[in-house]
């Protein structure tokens, strides 16, 4: 059995590793050699295995040798994969939700994602908006109450952060994508089953279309 600093040290390094992945400091392609980065990190070889497996079993590293690892790659039909997965889940937590007894919370983020869209909003704050965004998923799985779909959703969203990163910013995207979220809290609030299912789909159909466009534009990011 691991002992517990074994098992700390291994959270450590995954949650740094998965920090590094997502924010774009270990690109797709990036080397993750063992003994570097277990020197690096500060660990041993131990809990760095068990990070690795972590990120493998997340889709975010793949074996490239038995002592080499690798930030797994991104690329248009991984994305488009990836969506097909999220809208399936999406819109099913949209209906879920505007189903549930207390919907209040989502007309109070309707209220914000307005105010957003008339202080300059995403344009301006994109952290800001992302915070908002984080704050909308965790009343949506709150909402939903099913520990497999949200569990499902997680890990979806792992994997957006990075899609995210390597996008370019696109503040007219950002601003419409805030009215498209402000239209599905609403349509959550209001208990319009349909109407927050369709929402979902048409905000992801666009939210695609751009990341699709955007990295057509930087093709050696996603070889």
């Amino acid at each position: 059995m691991t002992d517990a600093p074994a098992r700390y040290a291994g959270i450590r390094a995954y949650e740094t590793l998965l920090r590094e992945i997502q924010d774009g400091a270990l690109p797709p392609g990036s080397v993750l050699a063992e003994v570097e980065q277990a020197a690096r990190l500060g660990v041993s070889r131990t809990p760095l295995r068990e990070a690795l497996r972590r990120l493998a079993a997340d889709g975010l590293v793949e074996q490239a040798s038995p002592r080499v690892t690798v930030v797994t790659r991104i690329d248009a039909s991984d994305i488009q994969a990836l969506f097909a997965v999220r809208r399936a889940l999406e819109e099913t937590a949209a209906r879920l939700a505007a189903q549930a007894e207390d919907r209040s919370v989502f007309d109070a983020l309707a209220t914000d994602f307005a105010a957003t869209q008339t202080s300059g909003g995403p344009a301006s704050d994109a952290d800001a908006y992302y915070a908002l965004i984080a704050r909308f998923d965790a009343e949506l799985d709150a909402a939903v109450d099913n520990d497999y779909l949200t569990s499902a959703l997680r890990t979806v969203r792992t994997h957006l952060v990075r899609v995210r990163r390597l996008a370019r910013d696109n503040p007219g995207r950002l601003a419409a994508s805030v009215a498209e979220h402000r239209l599905i809290a609403r349509a959550i609030a209001g208990g319009d089953v349909d109407l927050a299912a369709h929402a979902t789909h048409v905000h992801l159909h666009n939210a695609l279309t751009s990341i699709l466009d955007s990295l057509s534009d930087t093709p050696e990011e996603t070889t």
